[in-house]
């Protein structure tokens, strides 16, 4: 179904869901989480969000796109988000990357690289495997400082916090 817009309404732009995202990692930071956010697009609507919480919830698989991902699902009744698009603040990570192609996300936007587990380009590119039956589209780069930034806060303090200890 094609939806039409008139005049008045406005289009969310990627900044919009990006900055959406980022709404999702302060959470992940208020709970002395790593902040990273997601948030799962379709239609131009948020149908689903997510951040870290693999300290909170005792469990490696806990991160933003999972948890994302899970929401997605159970909101849309299937395991196949093809006509979803997910917006996530940092580079995901090879468990992450695996799942956006077994979910059948569309496209992925990202905020900012993760030169040390990145797994869509920095460390390795999962998403760029041509055997695989599905690909993502990938675009990077968006509020890419904001998302940067709430990382490097995060961890400065992190350290800060062990060194006065």
């Amino acid at each position: 179904m094609v939806k039409r817009y008139t005049e008045n309404e406005k289009i969310p732009t990627h900044e919009y869901f990006m900055k959406e995202a980022l709404k999702e990692a302060r959470k992940a930071y208020r709970k002395a989480e790593i902040p990273i956010g997601a948030v799962i697009v379709r239609e131009n609507k948020i149908i689903a969000r997510g951040h870290n919480e693999k300290e909170l919830k005792s469990d490696a698989t806990f991160h933003a796109e999972i948890s994302a991902i899970r929401k997605a699902g159970k909101k849309l009744g299937s395991w196949r988000l093809n006509d979803c698009d997910m917006y996530v603040t940092l580079e995901p990570c090879a468990m992450c990357a695996g799942a956006l192609i077994q979910a059948r996300i569309r496209k992925l936007y990202i905020g900012t690289a993760d030169p040390k587990a990145g797994a869509v380009g920095s460390v390795i590119d999962v998403l760029s495997v041509e055997k695989f039956n599905h690909k993502v589209d990938v675009a990077y780069g968006i509020l890419e400082q904001e998302c940067s930034n709430i990382l490097k806060e995060f961890f400065r303090e992190l350290r800060a916090m062990k060194s006065n200890k």
